[in-house]
């Protein structure tokens, strides 16, 4: 069974597609809210530092996606998908000049995946 913890709809890989010509190789991470709400946040890979308080949920388009340690322990149950609608970005986040935003959408694991997940 191959469950994945955050996966992207089509029209969020073809912006990343796009911002990546612009910026090369990025990276995520899911922001716990603050200034920029909770938005997941798009960075050229490296320029946000990672630690052990934060868990990798996997990759999407091909970038490491990140969520904090205490977060995750909320979501842990939860599927992220990640989506972009019309909007401004969070201020640090790379897409933020398009006219596009990405946003998290989620749903919630079946019994089966959350046992083959471990949890």
């Amino acid at each position: 069974m191959d469950i994945r913890r955050v996966i992207a709809t089509d029209q969020a890989v073809d912006l990343i597609e796009k911002l990546k010509v612009e910026h090369g190789q990025l990276m995520f991470h899911q922001s716990g809210g603050c200034c920029d709400g909770s938005s997941p946040m798009c960075y050229p890979k490296g320029e946000f530092m990672t630690g052990d308080s934060d868990v990798l949920l996997g990759e999407i388009a091909e970038c490491q996606f990140f969520m904090g340690k205490q977060q995750f322990e909320y979501w842990k149950h939860t599927q992220l998908i990640i989506d972009v609608v019309k909007g401004r970005g969070g201020m640090f986040s790379v897409e933020g000049p398009t006219g596009f935003r990405f946003l998290t959408r989620s749903r919630i694991f079946t019994d089966e995946e959350n046992v083959a997940l471990g949890c």
